[in-house]
């Protein structure tokens, strides 16, 4: 029986697509990671502890300056609670079906590690150069062209 890839893909906001909810520096290349994203997964969610109110105030700024596609304003959010990122919380969704990009393995819920990816963190002097989300795609699309 063939494996079935993941539908959805889970990103973090802070330390992985940008500095933090204060600074608000976008990760470079996120415009073109956010567009292939959705080119390669169904579903994008943002599984974030940044209340939503806060979110969608960044996604618009982001939005507004050209750094992500107009639809990332009203991406799908998760409300959750606890400790920890469990898979759980995304509704009408199999953990199975998840892959969560993070860049804290904190947030990872017991049990979960395998639907978990770990970004290098993005963090000051937030440089230019930084590559994290050229190499997380490669990731994410070596992992999809796996199911193909």
């Amino acid at each position: 029986m063939k494996k079935t890839p993941p539908t959805v893909l889970a990103l973090d906001l802070e330390g992985t697509l940008i500095s933090n909810a204060m600074s608000q520096i976008p990760r470079p290349g996120l415009h073109a990671f956010l567009e292939r994203c959705a080119a390669l997964f169904p579903r994008l969610v943002m599984f974030t502890t940044v209340k939503e109110d806060k979110f969608r105030q960044i996604a618009r700024l982001l939005v507004e300056e050209g750094m992500a596609p107009a639809w990332y304003a009203d991406m799908e959010y998760v409300h959750w609670q606890g400790e920890t990122k469990n898979l759980e919380f995304v509704p009408d969704a199999a953990v199975s079906d998840i892959i969560l990009v993070d860049d804290f393995e904190i947030y990872v819920h017991p049990g979960q590690e395998a639907q978990w990816m770990q970004i290098a963190y993005f963090d000051y002097p937030y440089s230019e150069d930084d590559r994290g989300l050229f190499v997380m795609l490669e990731k994410l699309e070596a992992l999809v062209s796996g199911f193909m």
